[in-house]
């Protein structure tokens, strides 16, 4: 099957890419004490020397006091911005986009039996798994200074020259807890029995977002429904809730939605093939982006059981691209593993194309 739909263009605001391939954020920790080194900045350069049509950073954090839950994850304020400006700088000299995601983590908690949190954690409703509440709920102080946070970040998206901004509103962190009605029991503006009043905090971030950036730069929502500790939960059970879910994040400011699957062609709802980038694009109008186990065999959470995987046909992927389901396409593992993926694929050498190992986890190849 031709690859043409993948390297047509593509424009959203002022942001025009060359192709419909999108670097998926990965976290690398790679950043001691919060601050990307240059081999991060050499990182982001390769992948846009190797034909990324735009590169969406790891998530990289607000300025809260627990916003991370990994001290090598980057951050996003104070000493590491002039860092984050020599990344812009390299990846622009190789031709590249690039777009920061913004992120809180929320009550999510960090790997090891002895993590500690890096200080007092937010968290809608004080749960760190549904009927596990163990936290103080956030005050209205905790969810303004929250908002006002990633307002700022935004400002400094626009002032160091980024292309555009993804918010992580995915996976069980900050924004989705409060989706979610397993972590949001709230009784105030901030939560109900509903997706649509859940929904006001993500959209109270996405209107401080796009106050920062600006009316012209294209802002990019991650949204999944699984969560990093449970596969099956989901926020919208049928498309009148996803249009529920989805319409406050429109209206506040959201140009394209990154939908997040652990496999893309797995259909969404019951009653049709349309996967979670396919359903929402249909209910919102908006370009979306679709992402999971593109190019491999294997899906990514296994990686990190030690599971490989090895390079795998596009062409049931293509075939969605070229009816519209979706717009663009983001690739992680593939990509993680192999800097030159996309003129590979663009040029037919599926020979050289490369396995997957968790090995690659642990280098900044």
């Amino acid at each position: 099957m031709s690859v043409d739909a993948l390297f047509r263009p593509f424009t959203v605001k002022s942001l025009t890419l060359p192709n419909r391939i999108v670097m998926a954020p990965m976290t690398r920790s790679f950043s001691p004490g919060g601050i990307p080194t240059s081999d991060v900045a050499g990182y982001y350069r390769r992948r846009a020397e190797g034909g990324v049509g735009l590169i969406v950073t790891e998530g990289t954090v607000v300025e809260r006091p627990a916003a991370r839950n990994d001290a090598k994850v980057p951050v996003f304020h104070g000493e590491a911005l002039p860092e984050w400006r020599k990344v812009v700088e390299e990846v622009h000299a190789a031709g590249g986009l690039i777009a920061p995601q913004l992120w809180h983590v929320g009550s999510a908690r960090g790997q090891g039996a002895d993590w500690q949190p890096l200080g007092k954690v937010d968290s809608p409703s004080g749960f760190t798994t549904p009927g596990n509440r163990k936290l103080e709920p956030m005050t209205d102080e905790d969810i303004a200074d929250t908002i006002a946070a990633f307002g700022r970040s935004a400002r400094a998206t626009r002032e160091l020259g980024f292309d555009a901004v993804e918010i992580h509103g995915a996976h069980g962190y900050l924004i989705d807890q409060f989706f979610w009605n397993g972590l949001n029991d709230r009784a105030d503006k901030w939560g109900g029995g509903t997706i649509a009043d859940r929904a006001r905090f993500g959209a109270e971030v996405v209107k401080a977002v796009r106050e920062g950036v600006g009316p012209d730069m294209a802002l990019i929502l991650r949204l999944s429904q699984w969560k990093s500790h449970d596969f099956g939960a989901k926020n919208a059970h049928d498309p009148a809730e996803l249009e529920q879910w989805l319409s406050p994040l429109v209206e506040a400011g959201v140009d394209v939605f990154h939908c997040s699957q652990r496999r893309f062609w797995e259909p969404e709802f019951e009653g049709s093939d349309l996967n979670f980038a396919g359903w929402t694009k249909k209910v919102t109008g908006l370009p979306t982006i679709t992402v999971g186990s593109v190019g491999l065999d294997g899906e990514f959470i296994a990686a990190f059981g030690g599971a490989g995987s090895k390079p795998a046909s596009l062409d049931g992927l293509i075939a969605r691209l070229e009816k519209d389901e979706f717009d663009l396409v983001a690739v992680g593992r593939a990509l993680l593993a192999d800097p030159h993926w996309v003129e590979k694929i663009r040029d037919g050498r599926h020979d050289e194309l490369k396995d997957f190992e968790r090995a690659a986890m642990a280098t900044l190849s």
